[in-house]
């Protein structure tokens, strides 16, 4: 199964496509995406939804993992990062690509085991997972890639208890 995670931002939008078995992982590709500052933010959005639409058609996975809104204390952060995944899910959407969405909780708690774990330990925990020499960067990259293996950690127990009948 290939899958592309995504975590939304309105500076920077992180993505990471892996393929697994449900056990193994092999990393594909990850980066971050920034659009230029001197955009305009709804050309920002465009830029990541463009962007995102590119990668989804050359890469097929078959499905999307989005982090889920944590609620920001700034109102003003939220929206925007409420309209950063719009133009994510927007993205998959026109390509035909299944939806999920986890939250940083269920994220951190697939990862690490630890719902409040510190964002240095998922991005150490995606290193060892994907057998990476190095850290993935930014951070950014780094989340969507502990998105996508959360998918696969959930979509296969899932998957196993069906086939068991539970």
């Amino acid at each position: 199964m290939r899958i592309i995670g995504v975590d939304p931002g309105s500076d920077t939008t992180g993505y990471g496509v892996i393929d697994s078995d449900g056990r193994h992982y092999e990393l594909i590709e990850y980066a971050g995406i920034r659009a230029p500052k001197h955009l305009t933010f709804a050309e920002r959005l465009l830029t990541i939804s463009l962007k995102l639409e590119e990668v989804i058609e050359r890469l097929s996975p078959q499905a999307c993992a989005v982090e889920d809104t944590f609620y920001a204390v700034n109102v003003k952060s939220a929206l925007k990062l409420g309209q950063a995944r719009g133009a994510v899910l927007v993205a998959a959407a026109r390509a035909g690509v299944e939806v999920f969405e986890y939250s940083p909780l269920e994220i951190k708690s697939a990862l690490v085991g630890y719902g409040r774990a510190e964002k240095q330990q998922v991005q150490e925990m995606v290193r060892v997972l994907l057998g990476m020499k190095n850290a993935p960067e930014p951070l950014d990259a780094s989340d969507a890639l502990a998105v996508a293996i959360c998918h696969v950690n959930i979509a296969s127990t899932r998957a196993r208890l069906t086939k068991s009948g539970s």
